[in-house]
């Protein structure tokens, strides 16, 4: 089982819609974020005179329904924002809604050190695709003795875990899926496989809930183009062609060219339908035929009849 961590927030303003800090126990790491209307009171904030990481977070303006990001680094972080804010100069930068600068507590973070994480980060944005990024391609800087390589190391992994508390999903990881019964891995191997099929279509879809998102699997079939009204899940469907995780196949049908993460499971149901679809009734289990409805309340059922350890009487 995962362990438990703490992460302690704090409403700057006393408003869930203002500045806000985040820190987790046992690491030097100090998180400031806000959106650009706070940018005034941000940038007097203590923090951003100090080196540290910073994004830069908004809309796509061409429709994509992943964010825009873009990843800097600085040893005087408020000025190098306020250059961001002045979109006539040459650093300016119009798309962002939403700031977040990560900083160390300890002060030990140095020019190097955050030039490093920025290789790092921008390099792992780019591979996990959950983002357009602005940045382009990553610098290498390697030349960090191993200790401080370790040290960073450390670091992009609290990063990790802290941002999508934030609301900020696109440094989260992909888990590893195997695709061979016998290999199952972790924590793949802990969720049931679902099943779902539209045969009039010749269509079939595997899919797995795994950390809260639902999966459709590498080499699940969609239809070929979407049927369904206007609106809805067909500006997802058509990203997924667009970034080429659907991909034309045989008979006119798409291709799940790799696994990919939906939100929910009747978010998934549509996009392999072609048009929207109630993913409880929609996908089964593919050792039952139970729909994933029936089968989540089982297991809510059963985890309500555990006595919790926890509880009180």
């Amino acid at each position: 089982m995962t362990q438990g961590r703490s992460i302690r927030l704090f409403l700057v303003d006393g408003t869930p819609n203002g500045l806000l800090t985040a820190e987790i126990m046992n690491w030097t790491g100090h998180v400031l974020t806000g959106p650009r209307t706070k940018l005034t009171e941000l940038v007097q904030r203590p923090e951003c005179g100090r080196t540290g990481i910073y994004f830069l977070v908004g809309p796509d303006i061409e429709g994509s329904l992943r964010p825009q990001v873009y990843i800097g680094e600085s040893d005087d972080v408020g000025t190098r924002l306020k250059q961001h804010n002045r979109t006539e100069d040459k650093g300016g930068k119009d798309f962002w809604e939403k700031v977040c600068l990560i900083t160390s507590k300890d002060k030990n973070i140095t020019k190097a050190h955050v030039k490093y994480l920025e290789s790092l980060l921008i390099q792992s944005a780019g591979e996990l695709g959950r983002c357009k990024l602005i940045n382009g391609t990553s610098h290498d800087y390697a030349n960090l003795p191993e200790s401080d390589r370790a040290d960073m190391a450390f670091f992009v992994e609290q990063i990790r875990t802290v941002l999508p508390v934030l609301g900020l999903d696109f440094l989260r990881v992909r888990p590893a899926i195997s695709h061979q019964p016998s290999v199952a891995s972790m924590p793949a191997a802990k969720s049931p496989k679902f099943i779902a099929e539209v045969p009039r279509h010749g269509i079939k879809a595997f899919g797995q809930e795994i950390d809260g998102e639902f999966y459709v699997l590498e080499g699940s079939t969609a239809r070929g183009s979407w049927n369904g009204v206007e609106g809805g899940y067909q500006s997802l469907y058509q990203q997924l062609c667009d970034d080429q995780v659907l991909v034309d196949c045989d008979k006119g049908l798409k291709l799940f060219a790799r696994d990919y993460a939906f939100t929910s499971p009747s978010a998934a149901a549509a996009v392999f339908c072609g048009r929207s679809a109630n993913g409880r009734r929609h996908w089964k289990l593919e050792s039952t035929g139970q729909t994933y409805g029936a089968w989540q309340d089982q297991q809510v059922s059963a985890a309500a009849a555990t006595p919790n350890e926890g509880s009180y009487d």
